[in-house]
Order: structure tokens, then C-alpha cells, then sequence
């Protein structure tokens, strides 16, 4: 762990502990706790143990740079501008969305901007697209509260006086879309998005994006440039309730390679779905029986897995709520109608619960 300079005291510690909003646009916040913090990385738990603070059950999050879903950006001068992100998640005591601007010099001189939220909300897992001498962040996950069923957020950082301003855009966006990538075109005229995820902010959770868009810069208007018309469904408890793969997989790992607790495992599984599932239906969840090749799990993909029907790949996957398929290309609907009822029927096997089948809207 990096020491604190001799500067950051207990005293200081204790003032800038905590983060908080701006009141101006922008609002400058550098402290030798917060440049201390930036250089160390470390995170918001060890940071408040050293100094003897608060508990955050008490007092809120302490203050971090140890984040998720922060962008990272180099000027032609050097510097590096890292704009939000989170620190840990929702449960955490120390969970954060921050709607900062962290500013490096190369010679490693530190400057922190806060601002009002209204012209910029905490914001992660954006994209930061560098234009000129400004600085456009698209996207957002952000607190569920602040999501915007249809809208994409969409901010411009004017580079000379580090202000921020909520840009109104027009046209078919995304929607509340994260986790994507942002290019610059060729032209310098347009920023194209593809990949990422969109919250659908109706209770339904989240959707994969799998269409390409384009943002104007001229105009701010949005176009689809590509619209890829496949078929995606997704499979989830009747009663909408947080699913078990996680604990499921959990424990046939532990059976397979012989871990200790594997009995205390059991009777936790046990406890929660009412009995013991057969956990030999993990290896058939992904491999229907009408599938020319079953091609695992995807290297690629966070909890992914991979199927082969004719020339079309079947991709399957999961959340804590839901198993999501995607279809990438044609296919016949008598094997759309194969695929729902096999996974509806052995992920339910699997939970112990009835399950819902729910042909995503293109």
C-alpha cells in the first residue's frame, strides 16, 4: 500500500473524506487527500482503515479512484483526463457513481474538477471521444433512479475551461445505452457506437446492443446505421426473482475438483431452491439437440456460451436474472420454437421454479 504523503493528516483526511457534488461549473477540488488517492489507487476501505475513519455503514463512502467504468483519455499535450466512474457496487457501503474530471500533467501535476449534477449526473461506463479541444462522453449506466427509458446521454467537455454542458441530441439513439465503443469517423464528422449494453428502464433489465450507430457532431442527430434484424429471446423465473447459476456453478465446480465444502454447499442450494438440482444439466443447458456443434463458452464474453445451427451461431447469456439468446442470422421458426422449450425447460429443472420465455422486441 502506497504511505500518504506527510502532508495528508488525519486532520486533512477527515475534511475531504467523503466525495461530493460541485456547486459551479466547473468546480475545482484539488487536496493533497484526493491527488494522494489518484496516485495511490488505493481503494476507499483501506484508505479509511489507515486514517481511522468513520465507518461507511455511518458516515457514507469514503472518497476513491479505485474505479469501474471510468474513461480514460491522452491529449496531444499529455495530459490524461479520467472522467466518473464507480467504485465498487450497490451493496458496498463505499459504492459511488462520481461525475468528476481528473486531470494528469505529465509531469504528474493532479487537478480535480467536481460538478453540479444537473449538467453533469454521475456517470460510468461511458465512452470519452476526444474532437478538437473537446471531449464528447456518450452513454451511461448511473444510479437506476436517473435512467431514461429511449434516451442516451450524451455530454460535451469543452477542453479550455473544463465546463460541461448537457448536449441535446435529435434522431433514433440507442437508448440508455453502456459499455460500448466509440470511434471518431474518418471524416471527424460523426461518432459511431456499436457493442454495449442498453437499459430498457421499464423493469425488464438490460439488452444487449446489437445494432451500429452514428452521432453527427454537426448536428447532434442520431441515425441506425446498421439494424440487424435477429431474433433474440430470453428465458427467466416466473417470479422474476434473482436466479441461482452463479451458486449452481458454484457447487459443480467444487464437486468436480473436489473441494472441501462442497456439503455446505449442498445444503445452501438446498435451503434456497426447496431441493438438490441435477447439476449434469449445466453441461446440456447450451447444447440442444438440434445443434451441429456445441462450441462452449466464448473467450470473448463474459458468461457466454456458444452453439452452431447449420451457418447461424445461437449465443447464450447470462445474468443474474435471465438467460438471453441471440440468433445471428435466419433461421427456421420450428427451430426457434426447439430452442425457447429446450431452455425453458432445463434452466427450470435446474431452478426448481416455472419459467417465462419472452421473445425480446427487435
Amino acid at each position: 500500500m502506497s504511505n500518504p504523503p506527510s502532508a495528508v493528516t488525519k486532520q486533512l483526511f477527515s475534511e475531504w473524506r467523503s466525495p461530493r457534488r460541485g456547486l459551479s461549473n466547473p468546480h475545482p477540488m484539488t487536496n493533497d487527500v484526493w491527488a494522494w488517492l489518484v496516485n495511490s489507487r488505493v481503494c476507499a476501505y483501506t484508505a479509511n482503515k489507515q486514517f481511522d475513519g468513520p465507518s461507511s455503514f455511518d458516515a457514507g463512502p469514503c472518497w476513491c479512484f479505485d474505479r469501474f467504468g471510468q474513461s480514460e483519455t491522452q491529449l496531444p499535450d499529455g495530459r490524461i483526463l479520467f472522467v466518473g466512474g464507480e467504485h465498487e457496487d450497490y451493496y458496498d457501503p463505499d459504492f459511488y457513481i462520481y461525475n468528476d474530471v481528473v486531470v494528469v500533467t505529465e509531469s504528474g501535476d493532479i487537478s480535480v474538477f467536481a460538478y453540479p449534477t444537473d449538467v453533469f449526473p454521475p456517470t460510468d461506463f461511458h465512452s470519452a471521444t476526444l474532437v478538437d479541444n473537446y471531449l464528447v462522453i456518450i452513454g451511461n449506466l448511473g444510479y437506476p433512479q436517473n435512467r431514461i427509458s429511449g434516451k442516451t446521454q450524451v455530454l460535451k467537455l469543452e477542453l479550455d475551461t473544463m465546463r460541461i454542458a448537457v448536449v441535446d441530441t435529435c434522431g433514433i439513439a440507442p437508448g440508455w445505452i453502456h459499455k460500448h465503443q466509440a470511434h471518431l469517423s474518418s471524416s471527424g464528422t460523426e461518432i459511431q457506437i456499436t457493442g454495449g449494453t442498453i437499459d430498457r428502464c421499464d423493469g425488464t433489465g438490460e439488452i444487449e446492443n446489437i445494432d451500429d450507430w452514428s452521432l453527427d457532431i454537426r448536428t447532434w442527430q442520431w441515425s441506425r446505421t446498421l439494424h440487424r434484424q435477429w431474433t433474440r429471446f430470453e428465458v427467466f423465473r416466473e417470479d422474476k426473482a434473482r436466479n441461482h447459476l452463479w451458486e449452481i456453478r458454484q457447487l459443480h465446480w467444487s464437486r468436480t475438483v473436489g473441494w472441501p465444502d462442497v456439503q455446505e454447499q449442498e445444503e445452501a442450494l438446498t435451503k434456497v431452491l426447496g431441493a438438490l438440482p441435477d447439476l449434469d444439466l449445466l453441461t446440456t443447458l447450451y447444447a440442444p439437440n438440434i445443434a451441429d456443434e456445441v462450441i462452449g463458452k466464448d473467450t470473448e464474453r463474459y458468461e457466454t456460451y456458444l452453439a452452431r445451427v447449420g451457418d447461424v451461431i445461437i449465443r447464450y447469456m447470462e445474468d443474474a436474472f435471465a438467460i438471453h439468446v441471440t440468433i445471428e442470422g435466419e433461421i427456421q421458426q420450428s427451430v426457434i420454437d426447439h430452442l425457447t422449450s429446450d431452455l425453458t425447460q432445463k434452466f427450470g429443472a435446474l431452478e426448481l421454479v416455472p419459467m417465462t420465455c419472452r421473445i425480446t422486441p427487435p
